[in-house]
């Protein structure tokens, strides 16, 4: 009897510590993810469309950005393996490595460069419309099955995106042009990025489960073979020495790099510790608030005008995607699930923020 009435008085006490823990393991996973990722749209931007110098020179060199992201990331996951005496051998044949590595450089480039023709809040919504290439490839590729609401969500937030793109201010203007943005080819280069990057995703999450591989295991092989291929392109292409120049003559460009790569790197750690801890629905709630928060800081930071019909294609996607997260009772752990096809986020998903 004793045992059982101390049980019952210890037991609110263990269920505040257990509520209290939470909520600093929530704090921390939100506010890491918000801190790196937040930071790192706003840095994406300023380097591809703020001008440096007293010349106003633009930085072009994209390439240049995801060799340094990738090195930066490889190293960091090497030293994980290590720290953790696990092995360095790869698990899965190098060219598989290397498909992800080629679709996830295309992926990153298609990013940064389509911040040269379409404004970053553009950009950042358009990606919730990667469900439809990741249903796309994810039935190709891992032949699953998706359900009708997951098409339909698929349909809404595309709807919303396409709102958004087609309708923009007529004041926002693009500095690589002599008018508005540039659309067309702004929007195909983000068609770029989507199918890019719904590849990557898809055929990570195959790897992982054909070989079972750890998380840092396939970063630091597909960031070594991301290394390796953009450093081949910016040499090829005549890019790597101008890179290198722009960035010695404007030293603000530099440490603008090293902080983007730093806080890139940074990321995939809140990132697997959040889908470790809480889940992917949770991760994604975030993800989707992240967006929603890098969206209106870029247009109070860099005056990014937006129409009234911008805000009504904004509220249908981010109206969308949180009704389904919050309709959504927990987190059910199925093939056919749209958790991580609303961001392309899961843990198996993470070499790229």
């Amino acid at each position: 009897m004793a045992e059982t009435t101390s049980a019952s008085v210890s037991s609110p006490s263990g269920d505040s510590n257990w509520r209290e823990n939470k909520l600093w393991k929530v704090t921390f996973a939100v506010s890491g993810i918000m801190l790196t990722l937040v930071t790192y749209g706003v840095l994406q931007e300023k380097i591809m469309r703020v001008p440096y110098g007293v010349n106003k020179d633009y930085f072009k060199y994209s390439l240049f950005l995801v060799f340094c992201n990738r090195i930066t990331t490889s190293a960091v996951s090497a030293g994980s393996l290590l720290a953790s005496k696990k092995a360095l051998d790869p698990v899965a044949p190098i060219y598989k490595y290397c498909f992800v590595s080629v679709s996830n450089i295309l992926t990153t480039s298609c990013q940064y460069e389509a911040l040269k023709y379409v404004s970053f809040p553009v950009q950042t919504l358009a990606k919730c419309a990667k469900m439809i290439p990741v249903m796309v490839w994810g039935t190709v590729i891992m032949q699953k099955r998706y359900r009708g609401p997951d098409y339909l969500l698929a349909f809404v937030v595309t709807l919303g995106c396409s709102v958004f793109i087609l309708y923009p201010a007529g004041t926002d203007i693009s500095p690589y042009g002599r008018g508005r943005e540039n659309t067309v080819w702004g929007v195909s280069l983000m068609i770029g990025y989507l199918g890019c990057d719904g590849f990557t995703s898809t055929f990570q999450d195959k790897l992982f489960k054909g070989y079972n591989m750890e998380i840092h295991n396939q970063i630091f092989y597909t960031t070594l073979c991301s290394c390796v291929l953009s450093l081949t392109g910016l040499i090829i292409q005549g890019h790597l020495l101008p890179a290198i120049e722009f960035v010695y003559i404007h030293k603000d460009c530099f440490f603008d790099i090293v902080l983007l790569s730093t806080v890139a790197t940074a990321s995939q750690f809140f990132i697997s510790y959040t889908i470790r801890t809480f889940g992917a629905l949770t991760f994604a709630t975030i993800m989707t608030t992240r967006q929603l928060v890098s969206i209106m800081l870029s247009c109070v930071w860099f005056a990014h005008p937006l129409s009234w019909e911008q805000w009504i294609g904004a509220a249908i996607v981010f109206g969308s995607i949180y009704a389904k997260s919050f309709m959504r009772k927990a987190p059910e752990k199925t093939t056919s699930s749209v958790e991580p096809v609303q961001n392309g986020n899961s843990n198996n998903f993470k070499v790229n923020p």
